[in-house]
């Protein structure tokens, strides 16, 4: 349950073009697509788990070894069940920077990528522009409409939901020792969900937004 403590004008400008742009029907020229970013600790067994048998369920010690940590990089398009993930070694402007070069990769006849992201301090063009050189940079940056979610808001993206999914439905009470590893396990999961074409139902809309915020007021 999230609790908002301020509508401010900014707040209610930056929810309603997110809100706005997500009630607009399907354009694969311009498709929205929703970004976040998860952090999961790499760990390794201990002590060597007991396979699962007859009577027996799979048994595993309660301790394990710490092996660093791995970025997970989640990007899913609501409305057409396309999810695409990426796993970056750390979470810095450079592995931003390459997951949103391999992504505009992915959709190469757009006329513009809608993005919707929170406001981390690397979600900018700097970050190509750092990576890639100014000109390449932007090029990569153009490629994209950004939209950001209002600050301490950032349910208003449905990657939040792609997030919980990935976590329930792949890492959870798993341990994974390798980067490798984990891109192969998520691999496997991606391609499921969009031979199926997972969508997300989204049903917060401007109008309920209006409703729900209506006396709420900011600065």
């Amino acid at each position: 349950m999230w609790c908002v403590s301020e509508i401010t004008p900014k707040y209610r400008e930056a929810m309603n073009d997110v809100l706005t742009l997500y009630e607009k029907p399907y354009q694969s020229d311009e498709p929205v697509v929703c970004f976040d970013e998860k952090s999961l600790q790499l760990l390794a067994e201990k002590r060597e788990p007991r396979p699962m048998r007859q009577g027996m369920p799979f048994r595993r010690d309660y301790e394990y070894v710490r092996k660093g940590t791995v970025n997970v990089f989640c990007a899913v398009e609501p409305k057409a069940g396309r999810h695409l993930t990426g796993i970056h070694p750390y979470r810095k402007a450079v592995d931003f920077a390459e997951f949103l070069a391999w992504l505009a990769e992915r959709y190469p006849n757009t006329r513009t990528i809608h993005l919707v992201m929170d406001n981390l301090n690397t979600h900018q063009q700097t970050s190509l522009e750092k990576r890639f050189g100014l000109q390449r940079g932007k090029e990569i940056w153009n490629r994209f409409t950004p939209h950001y979610t209002p600050v301490h808001a950032s349910w208003l993206n449905q990657a939040e939901i792609e997030v919980g999914l990935i976590a329930r439905q792949c890492l959870k009470r798993r341990r994974f020792a390798t980067l490798g590893e984990v891109r192969e396990e998520l691999q496997a999961w991606n391609l499921r969900a969009n031979q199926k074409q997972v969508k997300i139902n989204w049903t917060f809309t401007s109008q309920k937004a209006s409703a729900a915020f209506a006396g709420k007021r900011g600065n």
